[in-house]
C-alpha cells in the first residue's frame, strides 16, 4: 500500500479506538467528568499521566529541538523529567489527600478566598490555552503532511475528534483513551528509532546506538560534530547558551511542570494517597522510555538530513523533500542558481530552511523506512497531541463550570446543570484552542515552554506554600500569583511578540531568555507572597489545622473534609 492508504488506515483504526473508549466510558456524573470517579488504578493512571504529559512538544518537537540545538536543548530533557520527579514527590500525595477536583479548588479552599480562587482560575486558563495552542499546532502539522490537507483543515479535524471524547467522556473517557494513546505513541516513537539505530550503527537499542560507531568506524556523535563544523555550525556536542540561562530554563521547566494543572489533576483520579505515589512511579517509568530515546532520534535525524541534502543537486533529491516543501515547512531558495543545495550556518549563503517541528515526522522518510512505519509516526504524533489537548480542555472546562460557576457565581446549580455547563465550556475551549492552533505564536516546543514558565510564575509558589507553610494567608498568595503572572506575561509579550517596545537578546534581563524567565517570576512570587503573608493577619485556626492534616500520613486515602 502507498503511504496515503497506510496513513488513513492507521489513523482510522486509532481514532475509532479512541471514540469507542469514549462511548464506553462516558461520564454520568460531575465526579466522573472531573476526576473519573476517583477510582482509576495506579497502572492505568500511570499510563494516562504519561500520555497526558508527553504532548506534541515531547513527541514531535523535543527531538527536533535537540536535533538543531544539540547540547543546548538538553535543558528540555533535564527540566521536563526533573519537574515530573518534583511533582510526584513534593506535591501529588498532599494534593490527593486534600481531595479536591482542580488546582483552583485547592487554592480557593486553602486560602479561604474567592478572590484567590478567581486568580487561580485566570492563571489556569492562561496556562492551559498557551499549552493547548502547541498541541493543536502539532495536530495541524501531522494532518497537513500525511493527509495532504492544509494546517487549518488539519486543526479543525483534530478539534472535532477531541471535542467528541472530551465532551462526552470527561476525565473518565479521557483517562482510558489516554491509556490507548500512550500505547500508540510509544510504539510509534520506538519502532522507527530501533530501525534507524540498526541501519546506522547495527545496535537495536537507540539509547546505545547514538553513542556507537557507524559502518565507517567513526562514533556517530563525532561524525555529526564534524559535519556541523564543515557547515559552519557550532559543534553538536558543545553549548552556546550561558550557564545562567541554562539553569533558569531548566528550573522554569521543572517548577512549571510541578505547577501544571492538567498533570496535577491526574492525581485526583486515584482511590487513595498511596495510589497517587504508585501511579507517579509508573508514569515516570513510561515517560523515561520516550525521553531517553529522543536524543538518539535527534542525532539520527540530523546526521541523515545533512548527508541526504547538502551539496546534492536539487533535481536529484529524494521524494520526501518535495513532500515537505508542499507543506511550506521546508524551503529551498537557489541563491546562486547552480541547482545545488547549500545547507550552511551563514544565513546569507544558506539556501535551505527546515522547520524544527518536522524532524521526528520526516525522520522515517529520510531514512527510507517502509510506508507503514511513516504512517505509524503520524498516528503517534496525533495520539500525543490529542491526549494532552484533551487533558488541557478538561482543566479549562472544570475551571469555568466547577470553580467559577459552581463555587462562586451560582452555588445552587444542580449536578446535571453543572455537567451541561462543563460540556458547553469544553466546546468553547476547543474553539479558542483551534484558533491558537491555526495562528500559533511560535513552533510547538517554544509555545509549550512558555506555558511552563507561566505555571512556574503563578501556581507553583501558591501550591508549595499552601502545603508547607501554615502561616501563608490569602493576601500573600493572591499578591504573589498576580505579580508573578503579570511579570511573566510582560516579559513574554515583550521579548517573544515584540510588544511594549520589543527587544533583542542583548536586552534580556540578566541575559535570561523568555523560556527561562519563569524562574525569575517564580522567585519574585515567593518573595512577595511571604513578605505580605508575614505583614498581614494569620489564616484562621481551622485553615492551619487543615494544612497540618494534609501533611500527616495517618489515615492515608481519606480526603480531608471540612
Amino acid at each position: 500500500m502507498d503511504l496515503q492508504m497506510w496513513t488513513w488506515l492507521l489513523i482510522a483504526i486509532t481514532f475509532s479506538l479512541y471514540i469507542g473508549i469514549a462511548i464506553w466510558s462516558r461520564a454520568g456524573s460531575t465526579e466522573d467528568f472531573y476526576v473519573a470517579g476517583g477510582g482509576v488504578s495506579p497502572l492505568a493512571n500511570g499510563l494516562a499521566t504519561a500520555a497526558d504529559w508527553m504532548s506534541a512538544a515531547s513527541f514531535i518537537s523535543m527531538a527536533g529541538l535537540i536535533s538543531f540545538s544539540g547540547y543546548d536543548a538538553s535543558v528540555y530533557l533535564m527540566g521536563w523529567t526533573g519537574g515530573y520527579v518534583l511533582l510526584a514527590l513534593l506535591l501529588a500525595p498532599y494534593l490527593r489527600k486534600f481531595g479536591k477536583f482542580t488546582v483552583p479548588d485547592f487554592i480557593g479552599d486553602r486560602y479561604y478566598s474567592n478572590i484567590a480562587r478567581s486568580v487561580a482560575v485566570i492563571c489556569a486558563l492562561i496556562v492551559s490555552f498557551t499549552y493547548v495552542a502547541g498541541q493543536m499546532r502539532g495536530v495541524g502539522l501531522v494532518f497537513s503532511r500525511f493527509l495532504e490537507v492544509d494546517i487549518t483543515s488539519g486543526v479543525l479535524i483534530g478539534m472535532i475528534i477531541v471535542l467528541f471524547y472530551a465532551v462526552l467522556g470527561g476525565m473518565k473517557g479521557i483517562t482510558y483513551t489516554q491509556v490507548a494513546q500512550y500505547c500508540v505513541l510509544i510504539f510509534a516513537f520506538m519502532v522507527p528509532a530501533i530501525f534507524i539505530s540498526i541501519q546506522m550503527t547495527g545496535n537495536p537499542i537507540p539509547q546505545l546506538g547514538f553513542g556507537s560507531t557507524g559502518e565507517d568506524g567513526i562514533y556517530l556523535l563525532d561524525k555529526l560534530d564534524g559535519l556541523h563544523r564543515e557547515l559552519g555550525f557550532d559543534a553538536y556536542t558543545s553549548g552556546s547558551k550561558s550557564r545562567l540561562d541554562v539553569f533558569f530554563i531548566t528550573a522554569a521547566l521543572m517548577v512549571g511542570t510541578a505547577g501544571l494543572p492538567h498533570v496535577i489533576v491526574r492525581f485526583f483520579t486515584v482511590k487513595k494517597v498511596s495510589d497517587a505515589r504508585k501511579s507517579a512511579g509508573w508514569a515516570l517509568f513510561f515517560i523515561s522510555i520516550l525521553y531517553t530515546t529522543a536524543p538518539a532520534i535527534a542525532v539520527f535525524a540530523r546526521t541523515n538530513l545533512i548527508q541526504t541534502i547538502n551539496n546534492k543537486a536539487y533535481s536529484d533529491l529524494p521524494n520526501w523533500v518535495a513532500n515537505w516543501e508542499a507543506t511550506g515547512l521546508l524551503k529551498f531558495q537557489d541563491k546562486n542558481k547552480d541547482n545545488i543545495v547549500q545547507y550552511l550556518a551563514d544565513p546569507v549563503l544558506n539556501e535551505l530552511t527546515v522547520d524544527k517541528d518536522i524532524m521526528v515526522l520526516a525522520n522515517p522518510e529520510i531514512a527510507e523506512l517502509p510506508n507503514w512505519v511513516i504512517a505509524l509516526v503520524a498516528a503517534g504524533g496525533l495520539a500525543a497531541a490529542l491526549s494532552t489537548a484533551a487533558g488541557l480542555l478538561l482543566v479549562i472546562s472544570a475551571s469555568v463550570s466547577h470553580d467559577l460557576i459552581k463555587k462562586m457565581i451560582y452555588p445552587k446549580i444542580s449536578e446535571k446543570g453543572e455537567l451541561i455547563t462543563a460540556r458547553i465550556s469544553a466546546v468553547a475551549a476547543v474553539s479558542v484552542a483551534g484558533y491558537f492552533g491555526i495562528n500559533p505564536p511560535d513552533f510547538v516546543a517554544a509555545t509549550v515552554a512558555l506555558a511552563f514558565g507561566l505555571a512556574a510564575a503563578s501556581f507553583f509558589p501558591a501550591i508549595i506554600l499552601g502545603i508547607f507553610v501554615k502561616r501563608m494567608n490569602k493576601e500573600g498568595a493572591v499578591a504573589g500569583m498576580v505579580i508573578g503572572m503579570l511579570l511573566m506575561l510582560y516579559y513574554m509579550m515583550r521579548f517573544k511578540f515584540d510588544w511594549f517596545g520589543g527587544g533583542t537578546e542583548e536586552d534580556w534581563w540578566f541575559g535570561i531568555s523568555p523560556e527561562g524567565f519563569g524562574t525569575v517570576a517564580m522567585i519574585v512570587n515567593f518573595g512577595v507572597s511571604l513578605s505580605i503573608a508575614f505583614l498581614t493577619p494569620k489564616p484562621p485556626e481551622e485553615i492551619q489545622d487543615m494544612v497540618e492534616n494534609i501533611r500527616i500520613p495517618s489515615g492515608a486515602g481519606e480526603a480531608y473534609t471540612h
